[in-house]
């Protein structure tokens, strides 16, 4: 099975990205906004028990982290894709590593940069115009985050909780 660890936002800071991502990203119906921590991994349905206990000890390890989201930004020349940014803060690295440290699935071809993708899979002249129309413009959105979601990815593609980990002491 494949499986993901992500953090969702707010429903005010999805309501943006999904303003975009109706529009921009081929995954909207997939999967709701999030900010990626690990990317999708397979492993079977014995081995994500201990995996998911794993995530237990990593979530009480950290309390409730603030994220800051200042602007739009974008991955080109690398690829097509535009993001909400989400200013890295050493809270963020380190429960990032954290949970890399687990080594569970394949190490990422990408370095981590908190982002969460508002378009993808644009064409080189679409992206331009869309990402063109839109760094400009401010967010300027705090928000504190408690918790973190282990996702399964379903038949049709798209991705489900599996469970979710609350961040310090239970």
């Amino acid at each position: 099975m494949k499986f993901g660890i992500v953090i969702f936002p707010s429903k005010k800071l999805q309501d943006l990205a999904n303003s975009y991502r109706k529009r921009y990203d081929p995954h909207y119906a997939l999967i709701p906004p999030h900010l990626t921590l690990k990317g999708p991994f397979d492993v079977s349905e014995e081995q994500i028990k201990e995996i998911a206990e794993k995530l237990h000890g990593v979530a009480k390890r950290f309390n409730p982290l603030h994220i800051n989201v200042p602007k739009f930004s974008s991955f080109q020349p690398v690829n097509n894709v535009i993001y909400l940014k989400v200013e890295p803060t050493q809270e963020l690295q380190d429960i990032h590593e954290a949970i890399d440290a687990l080594q569970i699935g394949e190490t990422s071809e990408y370095s981590f940069v908190p982002h969460i993708t508002v378009g993808q899979k644009l064409s080189n002249d679409e992206h331009s115009d869309v990402y063109g129309s839109i760094r400009m413009q401010m967010v300027n959105h705090e928000e504190v985050v408690d918790r973190f979601h282990l996702l399964y990815q379903l038949e049709n593609g798209s991705w489900t909780v599996y469970e979710t980990f609350r961040f310090g002491k239970e």
